[in-house]
Order: structure tokens, then sequence, then C-alpha cells
């Protein structure tokens, strides 16, 4: 088989992968527009890229990638490795949807890495910034202060994902050629 035959035979394939990533970069440039705090693509990104990005390494690299660019432009802070940790955890819960994707399914992923972005991204102003007592009551006050930002995270995970999910389930039946081949599933 020459090189000929073998991109014939995995066109679909590249093209779903051109697609996502696609995808991906045009959510991610979103970051870099002004937003409410928390209410942005890159939850939705990890998940996306859990679910739809076949080879695990590339997964788990892009939502990376992505927030490091952009943090190069926006900034860094203290609590960024905890945020990069985060995104991981949802590229992990996005793995989970794998091509067992429907809305419920999706929806509650989404949930499930709102979810898990605030509660370790306010564990981690607690106990890294001096802003609350390292005491119950101070994280209980910590969690409380951060209910307004879990809003926008989890209405900017759940637009965006809806954006990039239901966007390529439409894609996938505009043009059927993409759905993947009974082989790659």
């Amino acid at each position: 088989m020459d090189l000929k035959d073998f991109a014939s035979e995995n066109k679909p394939a590249v093209l779903r992968t051109i697609l996502i990533f696609g995808m991906i970069i045009l959510a991610a440039a979103l970051r870099l527009a002004p937003h409410p705090w928390n209410f942005t693509p890159v939850g939705a990104i990890a998940l996306f890229s859990g679910a739809m990005v076949r080879h695990r390494r590339v997964a788990f690299l892009f939502p990376l990638l992505v927030m490091f660019v952009t943090d190069a432009f926006i900034g860094f802070s203290k609590l960024s490795p905890l945020v990069y940790a985060s995104f991981l955890l949802s590229v992990l819960i996005g793995r989970f949807l794998n091509e067992k994707r429907s809305f419920v399914r999706v929806a509650g992923a989404t949930f499930l890495g709102a979810l898990q972005f605030f509660l370790i991204t306010n564990f981690g102003v607690w106990a890294s910034l001096s802003n609350y007592p390292r005491t119950a009551a101070g994280l209980a006050t910590c969690y409380l202060a951060g209910v307004p930002f879990f809003w926008n995270t989890l209405a900017g995970d759940a637009i965006y994902a809806t954006l990039l999910f239901g966007g390529f389930f439409l894609a996938e039946r505009l043009a059927p050629r993409l759905r993947p081949s009974p082989i790659e599933s």
C-alpha cells in the first residue's frame, strides 16, 4: 500500500481530526476575548478534547497548550498549576464520554467538570492565598465567596460544550463521511 492509498482510506479520520482541532483552536481564541470571570471555553475544550481526540497524550496535551499559550498573553498566576491540573481532570472526564456521547452524558460531564474546577481552584485559593483564615470556617467562606464564579464556569462550559459537541454532531450529520468507520471505533 502506498501513501496515496493510505491517505484515501484514512480520509474520513483525517477530516475528523482537522475538524476537531480546528474547532478547539477557534474556541481557544475566545479565551483571549473579553469575558466575565471564569466564563471561558477551556473547560469545554478539555472535555471535548478528552472525548474526541483519539490519541490520549494529545488529548491531554492540547488543553494544556491552549492554557499555556493564552496565559502567555493574559498572565500566569500562583494558582496556574492547580488550574492546569483541573483541566487535565476535565480531559479525563471527557475520556469517559468516548463514543457514548449523548446530550445527558455531555451535560453530566460538563457539570462534573465545572464542579471539580470549582472545588479544586477554590481550595487552592484558600490554601495558598492569604484571603481567608486557614480554618474550616475560612474554607467554607472561600467556597461561599466562589459560588458566583462557579455559575460563570458552569454557564461558560455549558455554552461552549454545546457549541463544540453540538457543532461536531451537526457536522457528522451533514457530512456522513466524518463519522468514524467501524474499524476506527
